[in-house]
C-alpha cells in the first residue's frame, strides 16, 4: 500500500511539476511583451538618432532589421524610406514609402515624400495623386497638408497656372501666408499675364524681404512687359550692385538692354558673368542669350561659334538650328544655311509655336533662293504659308523663285501682289520688281 502511495505521489508530483512549468504567474507574458516592445522602440529611437546625425547608411541597416520585427509599422517604413532616399536609393525608398502608406493610410508624411520624389523623376500624374491624397487627409496637421498643396501648386505652375493659384490659395487657408507664398503668387499672376497684380505682389514680396533676388528679377520682367523701362533699369542697377555675379540679375538686365536696343551694354555683362565661373560658361541659356546679343549687334562670327557650341550639345534643338541658319544667312553662307534650315524645318514638332516653324520655313526659302535653289524656296514658302498670313517679303521670294524657273505668268502675279502689299516699304525690291514686270510683260 505504501509502495502504491509512493508511486501515486511520484506520478502526481510529475504531473504537478509539468503543470507548474506550463502555467506561469499572471502577468508574466505581458511583462515580457512590454519588455520586447521597449527594446524595439529603443532600436527605433537609435535608428532615428542616426537620421538626425545624417548617418543614412547606418540608419538604413538598423531600420531594415527592424522591418523584420515590425513589417507593417508605418513609422519604421517611413523612416526607412527617408534614409534610403537620402542615401540615393530611390527605388528602395519608393517601396518603403508605399509600404508605409499601406500600413497607415491616414499617415501623410510618406504620401508627401513619395509625391515629391515622383515629381522630381517626372512622374507627374502619380505625384499629383499622392500629394492630393496627402492634402485631403483632414485629420493630418495643417502644416503637412499645406506643404502638399504648395507642392501641387509648384508642379502646376507652368502647365496649369489657374489650378496652381487655387492650390496656393488652399495652402494659405491652411497655414497662413508665407513670404514664399507671396512670391509664388506673383509668379503665377505674371504667368497668367496679370501684370498689374504681379507687380503689386512682387513689391509686397520685396517689402517683406527687400533683398530677394527672385522677386527683383520677377518684378523687372513685369516692368519691362509694361514698358516701364526706367523703373526696371533703376531696380536692376541697384540689384546688380548688391549681387554683381547673380545670373538672374545679370541676365534680366541684359534682356532689358536688348529690349532697348542697347546690346553694347548687355554683351559685357554676359561675357563677364560667363567668364566668372565654368558653370556659367556652360549654361545653355546664358550662352544662347549672348549668341543672340552678338547677332543683333552684327557680331555674326561670334554668334555662329556660340550657336554651334550649343547645337553640338543638343543637335536636335530646332530653334537653335533656326538661329544658326539665320546667322549663316547674314554671313552669306547660303549653302550651309540651307542645310541647317532644312533640318530645322523637318522638325516641326520641335517648335513651341507653329508660327515659329513657319518663320523658319521662310528663312529656308530665303537661303535656298540665294543659293540658287528656287524649287526648294517655293516648297518652303508653301509650308510657311500653311501657318502664316501672306507678307510682302514672302511674296517677293515667291515672285523671284517663279521668275528663276521661267514660270512667267505665275511670276507676274506674284510680283504684282508684292508691289500691292509693299506700298513703298521695300524700295530696292520694289524697284527690281517693276523692272522685272516690264521685262516679263515684253517676253509674253
Amino acid at each position: 500500500m505504501r509502495r502504491l502511495l509512493a508511486v501515486c505521489v511520484v506520478v502526481l508530483g510529475c504531473g504537478v511539476g509539468v503543470g507548474l512549468a506550463q502555467q506561469l504567474p499572471a502577468g508574466t507574458h505581458e511583462a515580457d511583451d512590454t519588455s520586447r516592445e521597449d527594446a524595439v522602440n529603443a532600436r527605433i529611437r537609435d535608428a532615428e538618432a542616426d537620421l538626425e546625425k545624417q548617418d543614412y547608411k547606418g540608419a538604413t541597416v538598423k531600420l531594415k532589421a527592424l522591418t523584420v520585427d515590425r513589417p507593417k509599422d508605418a513609422r519604421v517604413l517611413y523612416d526607412l524610406g527617408y534614409a534610403e532616399e537620402r542615401d540615393s536609393d530611390e527605388a528602395g525608398a519608393a517601396v518603403a514609402y508605399a509600404g508605409a502608406i499601406v500600413a497607415d493610410p491616414a499617415m501623410g508624411e510618406p504620401r508627401v515624400a513619395l509625391g515629391l520624389m515622383d515629381a522630381r523623376a517626372g512622374r507627374m500624374e502619380k505625384a499629383h495623386e499622392e500629394l492630393l491624397g496627402a492634402a485631403n487627409l483632414t485629420a493630418e496637421a495643417p502644416v503637412l497638408r499645406g506643404r502638399a498643396m504648395r507642392a501641387l501648386a509648384s508642379m502646376d505652375e507652368r502647365a496649369h497656372p489657374d489650378a496652381a493659384r487655387e492650390e496656393l490659395l488652399a495652402a494659405v487657408k491652411l497655414t497662413g501666408e508665407t513670404p514664399e507664398d507671396v512670391l509664388m503668387g506673383a509668379d503665377l499672376a505674371a504667368a497668367a499675364g496679370d501684370d498689374a497684380d504681379a507687380e503689386a505682389a512682387y513689391r509686397r514680396a520685396l517689402a517683406v524681404e527687400p533683398d530677394d533676388v527672385d522677386a527683383e528679377a520677377g518684378l523687372a520682367r513685369v516692368l519691362v512687359r509694361q514698358k516701364k523701362m526706367v523703373d526696371a533699369e533703376t531696380l536692376l542697377a541697384a540689384a546688380l550692385k548688391a549681387h554683381p555675379d547673380d545670373p538672374r540679375v545679370v541676365s534680366q538686365l541684359a534682356v532689358l538692354y536688348a529690349a532697348e536696343d542697347k546690346a553694347g551694354l548687355a554683351i559685357p555683362l554676359i561675357e563677364k558673368l560667363r567668364a566668372s565661373r565654368a558653370g556659367f560658361a556652360a549654361d545653355a541659356d546664358l550662352t544662347a542669350m549672348l549668341g543672340h546679343l552678338y547677332e543683333v549687334s552684327g557680331k555674326n562670327a561670334e554668334a555662329e561659334a556660340l550657336y554651334r557650341t550649343l547645337i553640338a550639345g543638343d543637335p536636335n534643338d530646332a530653334s537653335l538650328l533656326d538661329d544658326l541658319g539665320g546667322v549663316l544667312v547674314k554671313e552669306m553662307k547660303y549653302a550651309d544655311a540651307e542645310v541647317v534650315l532644312t533640318k530645322a524645318v523637318t522638325m516641326r514638332d520641335g517648335f513651341a509655336d507653329p508660327k515659329d516653324w513657319g518663320a523658319a520655313a521662310e528663312h529656308l526659302a530665303y537661303a535656298a533662293s540665294k543659293n540658287g535653289q528656287p524649287k526648294v524656296a517655293l516648297q518652303a514658302l508653301e509650308e510657311r504659308n500653311a501657318v502664316l498670313p501672306n507678307s510682302a517679303a514672302a511674296l517677293y521670294l515667291e515672285a523671284i523663285s517663279h521668275d528663276a524657273l521661267r514660270e512667267t505668268k505665275t511670276a507676274i502675279v506674284a510680283y504684282k501682289a508684292f508691289l500691292a502689299m509693299a506700298a513703298g516699304k521695300f524700295p530696292d525690291e520694289e524697284f527690281k520688281a517693276r523692272h522685272r514686270l516690264v521685262a516679263l510683260e515684253h517676253e509674253k
